[in-house]
């Protein structure tokens, strides 16, 4: 392992250790003053999300991305404050974190049976609404984690979500797919973040006037094992509450090919996720390029 990577394991150790040790309001004003400083700093990631809110909010003057960046900056790191106290908080403190409006949405297809598989974006804290999905309503589930480097850090993330209990499987090795589509057979529930894929499988969508990629998995597993499709969107307001929506479910089309209904659904979830964002793209932690027209085209990724 390189020092860098020690280096990042070690800092990540020392946030699930000491940050969930301080007091709520000493951790939140933590947080606000690492995003003043980071943003202050103009660094490649602060610049990188003044840039993707200049394609969220069209027309907005310098200042305006100014103070979005800053406010998308402090929950950024309202999230990862967050995250890393959770494993402290008590069951009733995660079951009042969130408030989520058409929840009938999720319980009624979990009770149809079929299986649900929540797809979101990077809005607020997807962590901890996956506590609150296995706390709150009980309901536990499957998701996928993309492989960190340095591999211990990418051990610690897994034990963090299924502390949170998350049934956490790793992107890579060929065989996430095929346990997913077992656990929606069998009525279960599967959450998946789903608003950036930069791989050759990723579905080409129009994404607030221009196009990006977004994973195909959540339409595929609901073409092959007849699972209901729900995006979901989160925002934080200017309490200690987390808030969310189930939107509609995206139906399979009737006729098309496989390809062609893939991309109908995966165009169904960005305009969903979009319409989450553009209401509240302060709470889009998204610091890495995304639109096509974006990437380095030496290396077709960030």
């Amino acid at each position: 392992m390189s020092a860098q990577d020690r280096l990042t394991d070690a800092l990540y150790g020392l946030g699930w250790s000491a940050v969930k040790k301080l007091p709520e309001p000493v951790a939140a004003r933590l947080g606000r003053t690492i995003a003043d400083l980071a943003w202050k700093q103009r660094g490649k990631g602060v610049q990188r999300l003044e840039s993707n809110y200049a394609r969220v909010v069209p027309g907005a003057s310098p200042e305006r991305l100014a103070e979005l960046s800053r406010a998308g900056m402090r929950s950024y790191l309202r999230y990862w404050m967050e995250s890393f106290r959770l494993p402290a908080w008590t069951k009733e403190e995660i079951r009042d974190g969130l408030a989520i409006k058409d929840l009938h949405r999720l319980t009624e297809g979990m009770a149809a049976g079929k299986g649900v598989v929540l797809a979101l974006p990077h809005l607020a804290n997807w962590d901890l609404a996956g506590a609150w999905v296995t706390t709150k309503l009980g309901i536990p589930f499957t998701t996928v984690a993309e492989r960190l480097k340095p591999e211990t850090l990418y051990d610690r993330f897994v034990a963090y979500r299924e502390g949170l209990g998350m049934e956490v499987l790793p992107h890579s090795g060929g065989t996430a797919f095929g346990t997913l589509a077992r656990r929606l057979r069998d009525g279960g529930l599967v959450c998946l973040v789903a608003d950036r894929d930069l791989s050759a499988s990723g579905v080409e969508v129009d994404f607030f006037g221009d196009t990006a990629r977004m994973p195909a998995g959540p339409a595929l597993l609901a073409q092959q094992t007849g699972a209901l499709l729900l995006p979901v969107t989160l925002w934080y307001d200017d309490s200690p509450l987390m808030r969310g929506r189930v939107h509609p479910p995206v139906a399979v089309p009737e006729s098309g090919t496989r390809a062609e209904k893939t991309s109908v659904m995966t165009q169904a979830l960005a305009d969903a996720f979009a319409t989450g964002i553009a209401d509240h793209p302060e709470d889009w932690h998204m610091l890495q390029r995304l639109w096509l027209a974006d990437l380095d085209p030496a290396k077709g990724s960030t």
